[in-house]
């Protein structure tokens, strides 16, 4: 059993699609482990997106991302990483194959509806991020 964290970013909420995407996960057999709604400030979310705060547009992803909640959820199944990130779709909305999240609801590369962990480590390491805090 694998543990990934996904993250329904502000946009998804917005525009009403939680519940299309969750069950897209669990239509797949996984399962939501724990959920909780957060509002990130720019402290987390520096921490998350380090490999990305030297970047031009990494002031863009603060805006988008604290502007309006994201639900993190713990996500379990096996290679749970690995089947959520096919599920998700590619990052560029432009790359991401039709029947994936991204690839039938996304129209913004840089405002892409949901976040996954790239790997075991880091979904560990994010899960701590998001759900340590309470």
């Amino acid at each position: 059993m694998e543990r990934t964290c996904i993250l329904l970013k502000p946009d998804a909420l917005k525009r009403r699609l939680a519940g299309r995407i969750i069950a897209r996960i669990e239509d797949k057999g996984y399962i939501i482990a724990d959920a909780r709604m957060l509002q990130l400030d720019e402290a987390v979310l520096r921490e998350h997106y380090s490999h990305l705060a030297d970047q031009s547009f990494f002031p863009d992803i603060v805006k988008y991302m604290v502007s309006g909640p994201v639900l993190a959820m713990i996500v379990e199944g096996e290679n749970a990483v690995e089947g959520t990130r096919k599920i998700i779709g590619a990052t560029r909305f432009e790359d991401a194959a039709a029947g994936t999240i991204r690839g039938d609801y996304a129209f913004s590369t840089r405002q892409n509806l949901i976040h996954g962990s790239d790997s075991a480590e880091s979904a560990e390491i994010e899960i701590g991020r998001f759900f340590a805090r309470r």
